[in-house]
């Protein structure tokens, strides 16, 4: 079956044509961000090479460097399962999904979905909940699964079951003729340990890149929420996800994780750790092991919490410091970016977000006032019944996705060595993820639809200029 975009393609033509003619080069550099302040800035790298995803700010001093090389070898090292002698990475589980920090960031980039149902899940994990809400306000987790399907499990701890992932395809016709097959994934649960997975939430979420974190940790909440009051074009929304901030114990802006359901950084951090390697700290202190596990339940643990104050820290100053990729000029890109601009894509992919400062001074060691260009709102947005996954995430819906980052997309392929994009990995490049776009980005989604094939193919060199 083939797929039309919905809206009238021949009208969609003239407003793209009419947006191109009233823009302006002006108008290209403040909405498609072209030469966006700060890209040159210290905070970000000129490495294109595979590791360009891994370098430090350039105002890494001498004295920042331990804490720094020491998080990144905590992103990397495996953890052993306790007790463990002479080891400073012991706990994991005694429920889990991966061994490492990296094995989900594979060099701080993009995860990917399996290709089949018969692929194991490598860099990819599925959510879990039940409908209602659970503690203060955020996803109530399974009764039997809690909120994540760990499928591993240490010696004596039956891994909770697997996930298989079956693709199914459909045609979505562009207006110059041209076909693009899109892709979904339908989950299959197997070798379930601990009981059906009854009326059960789920969403599959591959690993997202960890570049550039700490620029988007510095952006002041009041700049979120002046963003999503600001008016935009074409229906866009966007709003501000309200999550629950364990450290500071209230409920504040959420702009981390697919749904933006975590407020910083360090909570980031923290809830990956006790998710996917089942590693305790001061912020999750729970072992995650729900009352049906009973033999998670008396496993032994690897200390109280498991992850030191000073590791954590060690990890949000690596992670912090990762300086993003800049631009890099491609054929064609001066002109795609004026096409992303006239199709709308800016209103949330915006090019240039500025940092601000805490009460104790710049924050991660930016500066406030420190224009960078990230290509994100930080906002959620209803993305349509396309891309929906049903279960709500605190205040955003089972339809509101964060708008996700584009900086460093056109080295994906180089450092990741793939091309897969959207939440669940079901874009197999960036065409597909456009043409998924819904909801409140309906309109932009249409107008890339009705480009000429010429015009599509500029739009995207810039993206992979990014």
């Amino acid at each position: 079956m083939t797929r039309h975009p919905r809206r009238n393609l021949r009208g969609t033509v003239a407003l793209l044509a009419a947006a191109l003619a009233t823009l302006g080069a002006a108008g290209v550099h403040r909405l498609a961000g072209a030469a966006a302040a700060g890209d040159d800035g210290p905070y970000t790298t000129a490495d294109a090479t595979r590791e360009a995803y891994g370098r430090p700010f350039a105002t890494l001093d001498e004295a920042g460097r331990p804490a720094f090389f020491r998080g990144r070898s905590l992103f990397r090292q495996s953890w052993v399962v306790a007790p463990a002698q002479d080891a400073e990475v012991d706990g994991l589980g005694p429920l889990y999904n991966r061994l490492a920090c990296l094995s989900c960031h594979p060099k701080n980039g993009r995860g990917q979905a399996p290709a089949g149902p018969d692929e194991r899940m490598q860099s990819m994990l599925v959510r879990l909940s039940v409908p209602g809400s659970g503690p203060h306000g955020g996803p109530k987790p399974h009764p039997a699964y809690g909120d994540q399907l760990n499928e591993e499990g240490i010696p004596g701890v039956p891994g909770e079951g697997r996930a298989a992932v079956h693709w199914e395809e459909e045609a979505v016709a562009l207006g110059d003729g041209e076909v693009v097959r899109l892709r979904r994934p339908r989950l299959e649960f197997r070798d379930l340990a601990y009981g059906p997975l009854d009326g059960v939430l789920t969403s599959p979420r591959v690993g997202q890149a960890v570049f550039g974190l700490g620029l988007l940790d510095a952006v002041p909440d009041r700049e979120l929420a002046r963003m999503a009051r600001e008016a935009k074009p074409d229906g866009v929304g966007g709003r501000v996800n309200r999550v629950w901030d364990a450290q500071r114990g209230r409920t504040v802006a959420g702009r981390f994780g697919w749904k933006a359901n975590m407020p910083s950084l360090r909570q980031q951090i923290a809830g990956a750790m006790a998710g996917d390697l089942g590693i305790t700290s001061d912020l999750f202190p729970a072992a995650n092991c729900t009352p049906a596990q009973a033999a998670c339940r008396a496993a032994p643990n690897g200390g109280t919490p498991e992850l030191s104050g000073a590791q954590l820290d060690a990890i949000e100053t690596y992670l912090a410091r990762l300086a993003a990729p800049r631009p890099r000029p491609r054929e064609g890109g001066e002109r795609g970016a004026a096409l992303f601009a006239a199709a709308g894509c800016p209103a949330c992919h915006r090019p240039r977000l500025m940092t601000g400062a805490t009460v104790a001074g710049a924050r991660h060691g930016i500066p406030a006032g420190t224009a960078f260009a990230p290509y994100t709102d930080l906002l959620v947005h209803d993305m349509g019944d396309g891309l929906a996954d049903g279960r709500p995430d605190f205040a955003a819906s089972g339809r509101e996705w964060r708008t996700a980052p584009l900086w460093g997309l056109g080295l994906q392929a180089l450092v990741n060595g793939h091309t897969y994009l959207l939440h669940d990995g079901r874009a197999r490049n960036a065409t597909e993820a456009i043409l998924w776009h819904g909801g409140e980005a309906r309109i932009a989604r249409d107008r890339f639809a009705a480009m000429a094939r010429a015009d599509r193919a500029a739009l995207l060199a810039f993206l992979y200029s990014l």
